[in-house]
């Protein structure tokens, strides 16, 4: 389990590490209603983490994920780029599922 959908804010995120550096590997879930959305943590033109303080990766609407580095904005439903220098790309998406109220990695 990664965590409680209830532990999500509405619409809200939060960021998940597992790991060393140096094959640290880092997702976060953007919650929004009742469905949630996992990513790499990873902007597709900076290549760097999205959140600018930890969990907050949502623009001040929070409408859209917002890369922290150069202000690019995702949709949270598939994490396609709307605007900035990446826009056309997309986050890696991650499977998820809610189960009995917990977001757990689907399995493939």
């Amino acid at each position: 389990m990664l965590c409680r959908l209830s532990d999500l804010a509405d619409p809200g995120g939060r960021g998940f590490t597992f790991g060393q550096f140096p094959q640290q590997f880092s997702m976060f879930v953007v919650r929004q209603g009742d469905h949630a959305f996992a990513y790499v943590n990873d902007c597709p033109h900076a290549r760097s983490p999205l959140d600018w303080v930890p969990d907050q990766f949502l623009d001040h609407s929070r409408t859209y994920i917002q890369c922290a580095t150069h202000g690019a904005r995702f949709r949270i439903n598939d994490g396609y780029c709307v605007s900035g220098p990446c826009t056309g790309d997309a986050l890696k998406p991650i499977s998820i599922a809610i189960r009995k109220g917990e977001v757990v990695i689907a399995e493939v």
